[in-house]
């Protein structure tokens, strides 16, 4: 089943930490946003692998956009 990551606050992807195939635990952080000046890590609440990412860096993302997919 797969489980879709998301933002957790509107901002920008600063950095993605995880590529298509990486298998992530609980609390893996899977990319890192820009928010008023502060780097906010986003971390895994499954455990899977990545099959899909939804972002690109420096791209401007909103409260509850997809972030990446785990399948």
């Amino acid at each position: 089943m797969a489980k879709v990551i998301k933002a957790h606050i509107t901002g920008t992807v600063w950095k993605i930490e995880v590529k298509t195939g990486d298998a992530v635990d609980e609390g893996t952080v899977v990319a890192i946003l820009e928010s008023m000046k502060m780097e906010m890590p986003v971390e895994s609440e499954d455990t899977g692998t990545v099959a899909e990412i939804h972002v690109k860096e420096g791209q401007p993302i909103k409260e509850g956009d997809p972030i990446c997919t785990l399948g």
